[in-house]
C-alpha cells in the first residue's frame, strides 16, 4: 500500500523590511565611513516602528475656534494630555534607546546610568517628560511641572543627553499624533520656524519639485512650508548673509545663516528617486554637518 508523506508547507515568502533600514543598508555600501552612523539608526528605527505599532490614533477633539485662535497667535497645536502615552512602553523606548545610544558612543556611561535610573524609578519621569515636551510647545505650562527640572539638577543629568533621548523615544508617540493633527489642520498659512504641532524646531527641510521649501519637525517631524531662503532660527532673510552649497551630487543642501551661525541642511527632491527620510538623510548628511562646523556654523 503506497504511503502518501505529506507535503511540506511551503516557505513562507522574506518579509520586506522598511524602505528607510533598506537605505540606511545601502549607505552602508556606499558609504563605509558611515556604517556605524547607519547601524545605530536602523537599530533606532526598528525599535521606534516596533513601538508604534501599538499607539492608538489619539483622540483630538479640539474645538476649531481654539484651533483658529491658536494658529493665529503662532502658537502650537499639540498639548501633553493629548498624547497617547502608555508609560510602561515610553520607560522602556527611554532605556533602550540611552542602551542603544550608548553601545555606539553617542552616550556617556555617567549620563547612561542617570538616565536608566531616572526611568526605572516610581514615577519621576513623568513630570520630566511633561517640561521637556511644554518648554517648546507651551512654556507658560512648564512651571507647573517644575519639578521635572529639579529632577534633572538633583540627579545631575545633563539636559542636552537627556533631551537626546527623550526625542528619540517620544517620536513614536508624537509622530501619532502629528498624523492625526496634519488631517485635521489647515497649516498652509503658518509662517513661523517653530513647529506649527509640538513647537520644536525644524532639523531638516524638503525642497520640493515645485522649489518651495518645507521644514521637517526635529520632534514629531510634522512638516510645514517656509520661506524659500529665510532663516528659521533668526529670520534673516537678507539673501547677501545666507550662505548656500550643495552636496556633490546635488541631492542635499546647506542653508547656513551668517547672522546667528547656525544651519539647516535639505533635502532636494528635485534630484531625488525617493521621498526625503529623516532617519537615512540624517545620516547621508554627514559629511555636510562636518562642512558645515568646519566654516563656523552650528546645527
Amino acid at each position: 500500500m503506497p504511503t502518501h508523506r505529506p507535503h511540506p508547507h511551503p516557505a513562507r515568502p522574506p518579509r520586506s523590511e522598511p524602505r528607510e533600514i533598506a537605505e540606511l543598508r545601502q549607505i552602508k555600501i556606499d558609504q563605509p565611513d558611515l556604517a556605524q552612523a547607519a547601524d545605530l539608526h536602523i537599530a533606532l528605527v526598528g525599535l521606534q516602528r516596533r513601538v508604534q505599532a501599538r499607539v492608538p490614533m489619539p483622540w483630538l477633539e479640539v474645538d476649531p475656534n481654539w484651533l483658529r485662535q491658536q494658529h493665529e497667535l503662532g502658537r502650537p497645536l499639540l498639548r501633553f494630555e493629548d498624547i497617547p502615552l502608555d508609560w510602561t512602553d515610553l520607560r522602556l523606548m527611554v532605556r533602550q534607546t540611552a542602551d542603544l545610544l550608548r553601545r555606539f558612543d553617542e552616550l556617556d556611561q555617567v549620563q547612561h546610568e542617570k538616565i536608566q535610573a531616572l526611568a526605572r524609578t516610581g514615577n519621576r519621569l513623568e513630570p520630566l517628560v511633561a517640561r521637556w515636551f511644554n518648554e517648546k510647545a507651551a512654556p507658560e505650562r512648564v512651571e507647573a511641572v517644575e519639578t521635572g527640572g529639579q529632577d534633572v539638577a538633583r540627579e545631575r543629568i545633563d539636559p542636552d543627553a537627556l533631551g537626546q533621548v527623550l526625542t528619540l523615544a517620544m517620536r513614536p508617540f508624537l509622530e501619532r499624533c502629528a498624523e492625526a493633527l496634519l488631517q485635521r489642520a489647515d497649516l498652509s498659512t503658518w509662517s513661523h520656524p517653530h513647529c506649527p504641532l509640538c513647537g520644536a524646531e525644524p532639523e531638516m527641510a524638503v525642497i520640493t519639485r515645485s522649489a518651495e521649501r518645507f521644514l521637517i519637525c526635529g520632534r514629531c517631524t510634522g512638516r510645514w512650508r517656509y520661506d524659500p531662503l529665510a532663516c528659521p532660527f533668526c529670520g534673516n532673510a537678507s539673501r547677501e548673509r545666507i550662505t548656500s552649497f550643495a552636496s556633490r551630487d546635488g541631492l542635499y543642501r546647506i542653508y547656513a545663516c551668517d547672522v546667528c551661525r547656525r544651519y539647516l541642511k535639505a533635502f532636494d527632491a528635485r534630484h531625488a528617486e525617493r521621498p526625503v527620510m529623516l532617519a537615512v538623510d540624517a545620516v547621508a548628511t554627514l559629511p555636510l554637518d562636518a562642512a558645515a562646523m568646519q566654516k563656523g556654523y552650528r546645527g
